[in-house]
């Protein structure tokens, strides 16, 4: 009989899912658990390609043992189940002998991812694990939870949500997430510190409030928002980063090409509306100048005909840096 408690408890909670989609961490859980299958598989995402994010990496190398322990929280939740813990390739070869000893004789893996940045999209994930490389992303629906790793249900959370499951399994989880503040600041780093808490109050809090004419760029450092100093009374985004710029002396054609480099080197070329409206970006960026009308229709075919979240994510920095930036 698989073990409803902890779905209860992460509802009670409101754990959401700390990969960058926010979804409610109890109602994936409620309907892996009504999935019919005598076989299932649960994976830790510890991709992390985004640009400045690193609080996955944090968990890795000072909290393991919780990471474990909210895994097999899963494991005991969901009968019939196998897991793994899927690592880009440097986190994979820092941290593979210590989390194989931390897991003993439970069923969990620890997995190397064979790509980049696309390879922590659910689908992806799910190829790479069945070794159909390259692997590109899958239709959805379905989705990995009812169809994942070979055609069984997958459960996929992010290595900080499994984090926080173990915390709420042992009442210590006091509502606070995990921010990379990186950038111009005095101390960059992963701080802990309250979900609801303004982009000003975690710089505030962390002694990096800039005392110059700054900017931030939350969620990531790609495809991550762009947010003037006045705009800092709201939450963060994303995967909870916080870089910070001098407004004075950043070029932002130099940062937006940054952006778009990143997107070209890790789009999988598998749709058109990714593979050349990034070229077209690029074209204009290196050209230093925008055609509003052209960059307005790339914009449009990036986010609605995309096939996957990284196409789709490309506008949302580009058009907060075009209108508050040049």
């Amino acid at each position: 009989m698989e073990n409803k408690d902890i779905i209860a408890q992460l509802k009670a909670a409101d754990l959401r899912g700390r990969g960058g989609a926010d979804f409610p961490t109890h109602l994936k859980w409620q309907m892996f658990s009504e999935t019919g299958a005598s076989k299932k598989y649960i994976v830790a995402n510890g991709s992390e390609g985004e640009p400045n994010v690193f609080k996955d990496v944090y968990i890795l190398a000072k909290h393991p043992e919780t990471l474990i322990a909210g895994l097999k929280i899963a494991l005991d939740t969901f009968s019939g189940s196998e897991a793994i813990i899927f690592l880009r390739r440097d986190y994979y070869k820092k941290y593979k002998k210590k989390l194989e000893k931390l897991i003993g004789p439970w069923p969990i893996t620890v997995f190397c991812e064979a790509g980049g940045y696309l390879s922590g999209e659910e689908t992806v994930l799910c190829e790479e694990i069945e070794k159909n490389l390259p692997a590109r992303p899958r239709v959805r629906p379905p989705f990995p939870g009812q169809f994942g790793i070979y055609g069984l249900p997958t459960l996929i959370n992010n290595i900080e949500t499994f984090y926080y499951v173990a915390k709420i399994a042992e009442g210590t989880y006091k509502k606070t997430r995990l921010y990379s503040i990186s950038g111009k600041v005095p101390k960059q780093g992963v701080f802990e510190l309250p979900v609801d808490w303004s982009i000003s109050q975690i710089l505030k809090e962390t002694k990096n409030l800039p005392e110059f004419n700054y900017f931030v760029q939350v969620g990531g450092g790609a495809s991550g928002d762009v947010l003037l100093s006045s705009e800092t009374e709201q939450k963060v985004s994303g995967s909870s980063a916080i870089v910070v710029y001098d407004k004075d002396k950043t070029d932002p054609w130099v940062l937006m090409r940054t952006w778009i480099d990143f997107f070209m080197k890790e789009n999988c070329d598998k749709c058109t509306p990714c593979r050349e409206g990034s070229y077209r970006i690029l074209e204009m960026v290196r050209d230093r100048k925008f055609d509003q009308k052209i960059i307005d229709d790339l914009f449009f075919v990036l986010e609605n005909t995309s096939y996957c979240a990284l196409g789709r994510s490309i506008p949302l920095p580009f058009k907060a840096a075009i209108k508050k930036l040049l």
